[in-house]
Formats: C-alpha cells, sequence, structure tokens
C-alpha cells in the first residue's frame, strides 16, 4: 500500500487543526492577517522564500519575484513573499500566469496584490493582507531569495511547509513535519468524535472541558 505523502497528509487537515498541533507542541507558526485575497482554494507546499524591500535608486532591474518562478522545477513550490511595502502590490496577473505555467501551487503574501482579478480568472490562489492597484515598478525589488524570511512575526525558511486556508496561513518547520501530522491527525480524529457526541445530545459543557482536548495530547 502506498503511503500518502507529507503534503498529502498536509492538505488533509486544515489551519485551524495544524495551529492547535503548534500549540500543543510549543512551536510558532500560525500567523494572523494573511488571509485569501478571492475565494480561493486552500494550498499545502513548501516554501520558497523571498525577501522584498523598497527600491533605492532608480536604474531599471529585472521585476521582483520573476527569477524565482523560473527557476522552479518542481510542483510543491509555495512563494513565500516578505518585505512588502505598505499600499505597494507585491504580485499581478502575469506573474500569477508565470507561476501556473510552472506548476506552483500559491502565493502567500506579507503585503498586497494588484490584478486580484487576473489570478482569480486562472484558478491562482494567492494569500495576503489586501489588495491594491499601486504597482511594485520603481517602487519595490527583490533583495534576496531562499533564505530565512519574517511572515507576520514568523519565521519561515527555505522549504518549510505552508497550509493556507479561508481562516489563514500556518508555517510548519520543516524538521518538525512529521511530529506536527501525527497529533494533527490525532486532533482531528478527536474533534470530529466531539462534534459527533454534541450532535448526539452530549451536553457541550462536557465535550470541551478542558479535560478533553488534554487528552489529545496523552494520546
Amino acid at each position: 500500500m502506498i503511503q500518502p505523502s507529507c503534503l498529502d497528509r498536509l492538505a488533509s487537515l486544515d489551519t485551524n487543526t495544524v495551529s492547535d498541533a503548534l500549540d500543543f507542541l510549543g512551536l510558532p507558526g500560525a500567523t494572523y492577517g494573511l488571509r485569501p485575497l478571492w475565494d480561493c482554494p486552500k494550498i499545502a507546499g513548501r516554501a520558497s522564500t523571498i525577501l522584498l524591500g523598497p527600491q533605492q535608486d532608480a536604474e531599471p532591474g529585472v521585476h521582483l519575484i520573476s527569477p524565482v518562478v523560473d527557476a522552479v522545477t518542481t510542483n510543491d513550490r509555495v512563494l513565500v513573499i516578505a518585505g512588502g511595502v505598505e499600499g505597494i502590490s507585491c504580485w499581478g496577473d502575469i506573474l500569477a500566469n508565470a507561476a501556473t505555467a510552472k506548476r506552483i501551487r500559491g502565493s502567500v503574501i506579507d503585503g498586497v496584490s494588484r490584478d486580484i482579478d487576473g489570478s482569480e480568472a486562472i484558478g491562482y490562489p494567492v494569500y495576503g493582507r489586501g489588495v491594491t492597484m499601486i504597482s511594485a515598478r520603481n517602487r519595490v525589488v527583490q533583495v534576496e531569495s531562499g533564505k530565512p524570511v519574517q511572515m507576520a512575526g514568523v519565521t519561515v525558511h527555505e522549504n518549510d511547509y505552508v497550509i493556507a486556508d479561508r481562516c489563514g496561513t500556518v508555517f510548519v518547520p520543516e524538521s518538525q513535519i512529521e511530529t506536527v501530522l501525527e497529533l494533527g491527525e490525532r486532533i482531528a480524529r478527536r474533534q470530529d468524535g466531539m462534534v459527533a457526541a454534541v450532535r448526539a445530545g452530549r451536553p457541550v459543557a462536557d465535550v470541551m472541558h478542558d479535560k478533553e482536548f488534554e487528552a489529545i495530547a496523552a494520546r
């Protein structure tokens, strides 16, 4: 029997469950404010990290993020884009089309996007802080890629795991993925049982008692 991959297992969970698993383990990873910028599907993948910053001179250069998109060779990537400037776009529909051609799973931006209708039209998931119409050209540049970045207060490394859905975005350290998945799957099973118990008439005060949640970590 073929065992599901870490990415398949991660995709079977949701951000609430993964956040709870990180809480139990005392690990950072859950963020606030990085939400879907259209009614896009959940994404789960491996981080390709990108750091942006304000442009300091007027010299023309390669458009931000495009070298990272061009270099992608696998179908497990999520672009994790940090360093956005308030009100200035970090993403647009041309990049979305290029990313789709490269089978990139989506973008998570600690910043804002323009042309969001263009991303939606081709079904490309974009998560971030909001939308704008103001172009990055001559305002924002790519500083580096493949290095640790700060995303809504969470440090994300290249190849860390990413899951994003309607509740937001969570990052899981690559070194902790098996532990987080095992605990997350346990939490999901336990919570399914708690929902069933409430529907069957058990008092919710009993079902949601702290001891019920403590039992998850204690198996």
